[in-house]
């Protein structure tokens, strides 16, 4: 948990909240096969951060979840639904994204990120569909989650994968390959 406070301040010349409001915590959860994945925990004030050093936050607990030797999460297909109805929710309910990706956008964003995107919940709306989730600790919306990976990682995706490709053979980053197929996916949806 440290080290992502620390790369996310370094990332933000440690001039916004968002290392101490915006990153709330690291959980350890368990996957269907029983080993265990890292849950990060984000909430609104990860806005402040800007997109791109949002959304190298999750590289960065990435990289430090594969040093530590931890596994990768593997959402359920409601996991997955989700994610999707919330940020739908929350761009309809509560305000507007800047960037609101498609549903095939988000459902190849949370089937391919090696780790979960969570929060605490910020609103009082409950989401409107797939309640009730095990490794979801609320039925409201959280704007962590839909602003990390609306404006943070499907937004920058681009940019983020520019950067990843010079560094994924020297951090063993190899997975986040992708975001490749990810911004082919969304020049297809914008066009």
């Amino acid at each position: 948990e440290a080290g992502i406070r620390i790369g996310l301040a370094y990332l933000t010349l440690g001039v916004v909240a968002s290392p101490l409001e915006g990153f709330v915590g690291l959980k350890i959860r368990k996957r269907k096969d029983g080993k265990e994945y890292f849950a990060l925990m984000y909430s609104g004030p990860i806005r402040s951060a800007g997109g791109t050093a949002g959304a190298l936050s999750v590289v960065i607990a990435d990289y430090l979840r594969n040093q530590l030797g931890y596994s990768t999460y593997d959402p359920s297909e409601k996991e997955v639904r989700r994610m999707v109805s919330e940020l739908y929710d929350y761009h309809e309910r509560v305000t507007n994204l800047q960037y609101l990706p498609s549903e095939k956008e988000i459902r190849f964003l949370v089937t391919n990120l090696p780790v979960q995107i969570d929060g605490d919940a910020s609103e009082d709306i409950e989401v409107s569909n797939y309640k009730d989730i095990d490794r979801i600790e609320t039925n409201r919306i959280r704007s962590g989650p839909c602003l990390v990976l609306g404006e943070c990682i499907a937004q920058k995706a681009s940019k983020l994968w520019k950067n990843i490709r010079k560094w994924k053979s020297e951090f063993d980053l190899e997975q986040w390959s992708f975001l490749e197929e990810f911004i082919s996916i969304q020049k297809k949806v914008k066009s």
